[in-house]
Formats: C-alpha cells, structure tokens, sequence
C-alpha cells in the first residue's frame, strides 16, 4: 500500500516538475545550501508527498538540491528516495550513476585509503569497459574478483564484498546476506549503489566525492527514464537516438573550431574528461618511464574540481605528487613553469602540467610565445641526460574558440591536450558534457585517454551528443555577441565606479582572439583595518548580486554558470568554484558572466543603483 502510494505520487510528480528540472545544468545558489545538499531538497520534497502535493508551484519551490547538475539534482533525488522508500533505506544510502564502472572504483579509491581488503563479487557479467587489470595496475587498487552462479554462494569475507548484478528495471534490490554494496548495473542508463548496513554509512560522503569529482550523476533524462520505469514497475523504455551521426557531427566540429585533425573524445563532463586526461597519461608514464616520479603541477587557487581531482589522484598512487603552479595577481604563469620544469628536470621526473588560459577568475593570459619557448626549452637532469618534456593540459573553458593545436598554431609543438567544460559555451548551459583534443604531438597519449575514458565508462550520454550537435555550430558566433556585451559592461563599470578594480582581457588580447564573456570586480571597500576591509567588501558582494538578482529575476542569477544562451550569471568563486580551494587562495571577489540575449540596458540601470547605497 505504501509503495503503491509514493508510486503514484512519483508519477504525478514528473507530469508537474518545472522545466528546470530537465534543462538546466547549474542551479541558484540562493536557495542551496552546501552542507546539506540533497537533504536538504529530500526533506521538504517529503513534506509535500506527507501532503500529497505535487503541485507545480510547490515543486518549483524546493531548494536547490546540488550547485551542478553532474553532482545530483531533482530528478536523481527523486530516483534514489523512491528506490529507498521501496527497500526500507535511508535515501542517503542510495546513489546513482551515469557510469557502470566508476561505483566500484569510488569503493575501492575509499578502501585502498583505508588499507581494507575488497571482493568483488558478480552473476552474469561485469561492464565491458572494466579492466581488472588496469585497474589493479594504474589506480593501484586492491580486489579480489569472482564469480558467483547465485546469491547463495557468496562466500563470507574480511574486508567489503560488492555484489554487481545487472537489472533490466528499477526497484526491489535483493541485498544476499555478507554484502556490503550492491551495485545495479542499469544498460544505456548507468547504475545505483545501494551502501548496506549502518557499518558501511562512513563511506557515503567518500562516494559522493568520487561522483562529485569523477563521473556525474546519472543524467536528468536518463533519471527521467529510470523513474518511469521504476513507477511502472516495468523494464527500461530506451529512446532511440541518432548517436553516430550525431556523434560524427559534434567530433568534426570540435575538429573546426579547435582547428585540429586527431580525433577529440567526449565526455560526460568537464571533470570527467580531465579524469581521462590524469587516467591516461599517468598509465602512460608508469609503461614509458618506469619508476620515475610522476608530477601533477596545478595552480593552486584554479578552478575547486581541477584542483581537488588531481590532488585526490595523486592520495591514491604511490608515485604521483602536486606541485604548486603561482599563475596570478603577482605571479606570472611563464616565470613559475620555467622555475618548477628547472626542478622536475633536477628530479628527473615526468612533468604534467594543467593551467586554464584565460586564468579563472582573474582572466590572465600569458605571453603565448614566451609560453610556448618555455615549454619547448630543453633540460638536463643532474646526470646530464635529457630531462623528460612536459605535457601542457590547456583548460579552455573560458575561450574555447581559440586556437592552439593546429600544425601552425603557438602551441603545435608542444605535447598540449586541451580541454572545455560542454556546460558552458558548447552546450550554451544545456548539458555537462566535456570534450579533449590533442596535436599531432600526443596522439599515442590520447589513445591512452581514450581507454581510460572508455573503462570509466564516462563517454558522453546520447541526448549529450545530440545537444552538442545542435549547439556548437553557433557557439564562435555566441562567444562573439557575448563579448560584445561584456566589453561594453566592463567599460561601463569602469567609467562609473572607477574605484573598482576590474579583471578582465586588454583590447589588445581580445584583437588576438581572447574574447571571454566574464569579468571578475574587486569593490572598493572601506575601514580602519584589514579585517574590517575585508569584511565590508564581502558584505558588498553579496549585495551587488541579491540586488541584480532580485531586480532582474528573468536574466540575473546568483549561479556559478559560463556561456550560457540568455541572461548574466554572478557568484563569488571562493563560495562556488573554489569550494575546495585551500581558504588562503580563495578569491572574494564578485565574477559575472554575461551572454549575448540580455537586457544590458537594465543591468547598468541596476548597477547604478548599487553605486548610490556605497
């Protein structure tokens, strides 16, 4: 009776949910609270199904339920309470995936941290892309695999058992006595975890980060999908696609605009791509320089995920270590690549190096030829042999359309991948997917990337590939008209709070093709002490943006999002972006993105509002 209930309530439910819900790739901040994000949104989504409300205006009322729709959002809260409410768990112990193979990884990175033994344990058949073997081999995990005909014969164990299955339909689990997780493989879905026992509820925030920070959660339409499936009680109704030729569409135009000729890869997200990127050129440092010391060289204070996924790479493997990377303010990017490529030589080891250019959120570009010269000058080791050259990850998130790679381009020969978050200006907001492209330099290592993207199983879904093949024909003229729109706010905000000190490209840059369409704004504060600065110019942030955001509703939001179709995003990094950024190269400052359909007109008429409060 009660599943029959929360059934029927979960069907009239996805005939009112907002939009949003299905659309949308970031979400307000002003309704989200980190801390308890999907509790949070669970908590008051059970209130209305206590009221049997499912009324859209109540819906569409409902805190945000994660920042990034890649961590989580409605659609896969409501698929993990329904598959809870139906198996007597806690929501929380239940977590979905877009990847088949990423659930067990996130159980073994927590197990391989904690020095405790893990068997794997499945009936049928593992997902294709698992690799036992690389898997033990590069990320350096430890499990034992087998076997089983039946439930029955799993034997007991000291350590965790995970038990896969694959399941043609959601709902009732059959957790075997002795299993610790169960993963349910769901074909052209993804899968769900199902954590047993109040034993093992230390490892959800550990699998949460590793889908926060490896994979995504399983998609809002593929979410869509399971949830029909699982209010049916039925088998999974694919939707057909026309994934090659969509597939071929978007590769030949990541081709054109990056102006390259091997074959890019694409992927679920941002993160998911750069994961490949580590993945694959670390599996090809441990076959190619064979106990040498590998080196992951990041800004510090860059984008939270860059930084905090390559950081929790190297926890995991032995011979990987962070350097630090000073590319701002003060430092330059050139300057700080010569001093640490003079190091790894004197160490001998194997240098990867990952900067975004534009800098986030200081948008700096470097000089391009003293960055080429840098990264082409030949080193000896301390032995007199040459030192190993470095490979230069390019995050190109910020201006996707210019051109580094092509065989007569600044960065040609130098072994560059770059790399562009598909929730920005691809997409224009409308998926997460991410895409990499190499030169002629790294083919060998993007074949690497590619296998890694393949056993995470975290290539980009059908619907990504089809929203990609829409928008990215017109993404270099969007990047243009939004320029055009920034540009003009910048030099508005200049004129009449010329106190404020602005980031943002010269025109000199933007003639070379660096045409962002976000400005990072360091208000002019006031009072007797450094504390009491500080303070009063965070308190100015937040009231610049919940005055934006409050008197332009339509257009204005107080969101973390880039290159989107409509409307100005604003956010603070050290609150969005730099969530896991060490607190001292955290940036305070407001950073706001603009697009090319927005009333421009209205934003400087509130903005000169703002100025008449200071």
């Amino acid at each position: 009776m009660k599943d029959t209930k929360m059934l029927h309530y979960i069907k009239e439910v996805i005939e009112n949910m907002p939009t949003g819900w299905l659309s949308i790739t970031t979400h307000r901040l002003d309704i989200y609270d980190e801390r308890l994000a999907k509790t949070q949104f669970l908590e008051q989504f059970e209130t209305l199904f206590n009221d049997n409300n499912s009324e859209s205006s109540a819906l569409n009322e409902l805190p945000t339920a994660y920042d990034y729709i890649r961590l989580g959002h409605p659609l896969s809260c409501i698929l993990e309470w329904g598959i809870a409410k139906i198996n007597n768990l806690k929501p929380e112990n239940v977590i979905s995936f877009s990847s088949k193979t990423i659930p067990i990884l996130a159980v073994l990175r927590k197990n391989l941290l904690d020095n405790k033994n893990t068997h794997i344990v499945y009936t049928g058949e593992l997902p294709d892309c698992f690799n036992a073997e690389v898997v033990k081999n590069i990320y350096g995990y430890h499990f034992d695999l087998k076997k089983v005909e039946n439930i029955e014969a799993i034997p007991a164990f000291d350590g965790s058992t995970v038990f896969i299955l694959q399941e043609e339909k959601f709902g009732t689990i059959n957790i075997p006595n002795g299993v610790d997780f169960v993963i349910s493989l769901h074909e052209h879905l993804g899968s769900v975890l199902v954590v047993n026992g109040e034993q093992n509820e230390s490892y959800i925030s550990d699998i949460q980060h590793v889908r926060r920070r490896e994979t995504i959660a399983m998609t809002p339409a593929d979410s869509l999908t399971a949830l029909r499936s699982l209010v049916a009680q039925s088998p999974i109704d694919v939707t057909q696609s026309n994934l090659q030729a969509d597939k071929k569409e978007v590769l030949d135009a990541i081709k054109t605009i990056t102006n390259t000729s091997t074959n890019p890869l694409v992927a679920s997200s941002g993160l998911s791509i750069q994961y490949s990127i580590l993945m694959g050129l670390i599996h090809d440092a441990v076959e190619k320089h064979k106990g040498k010391a590998i080196k992951i060289i990041v800004p510090p204070n860059c984008y939270g995920g860059t930084n905090d996924q390559a950081r929790r790479v190297a926890a995991c493997i032995d011979n990987v270590e962070i350097v630090d990377l000073l590319v701002d303010g003060d430092n330059d990017m050139v300057q700080s690549i010569d001093t640490v490529l003079a190091q790894m030589a004197n160490e001998d080891a194997v240098p990867y190096i990952i900067a975004e250019i534009p800098t986030n959120p200081r948008v700096e570009v470097p000089n391009l030829i003293d960055l080429k010269n840098v990264l082409s000058k030949q080193r000896k080791t301390t032995t007199g042999a040459m030192a190993i050259d470095p490979v230069f990850i390019l995050d190109q998130t910020f201006c996707p359309n210019v051109h580094f790679l092509g065989k007569e381009d600044i960065l040609a020969t130098v072994r560059t991948i770059s790399f562009a978050s598909g929730s920005k200006f691809p997409s224009g907001g409308q998926c997460t997917a991410g895409y990499c492209v190499g030169n002629k330099k790294t083919e060998a290592l993007m074949e690497k990337i590619a296998m890694h993207l393949q056993l995470c199983d975290n290539e980009a879904t059908a619907l990504q590939y089809e929203i990609l093949a829409k928008q990215l024909p017109s993404m270099n003229q969007r990047i243009i008209d939004a320029y055009k729109n920034t540009r003009d706010f910048v030099n508005f905000i200049h004129d009449t709070l010329p106190e404020a000190k602005i980031n943002f490209v010269s025109e000199e840059l933007a003639k070379q093709g660096f045409t962002p369409s976000v400005f990072s704004l360091l208000l002019p504060t006031k009072g007797n002490t450094a504390e009491e600065k500080e303070a009063h110019k965070r308190d100015l942030n937040l009231k610049l943006i919940n005055l934006m955001i409050t008197e332009i509703p339509n257009e204005s939001k107080f969101c973390v999002s880039y290159g989107q179709l409509k409307g100005c995003y604003w956010t603070i990094p050290a609150t969005s972006t730099q969530g896991t950024t060490k607190e001292g190269d955290k940036d305070y400052i407001v950073r706001a993105s603009l697009s090319a359909t927005m009333d421009l007109d209205l934003h400087k008429k509130v903005f000169l509002k703002f100025i008449e409060t200071i």
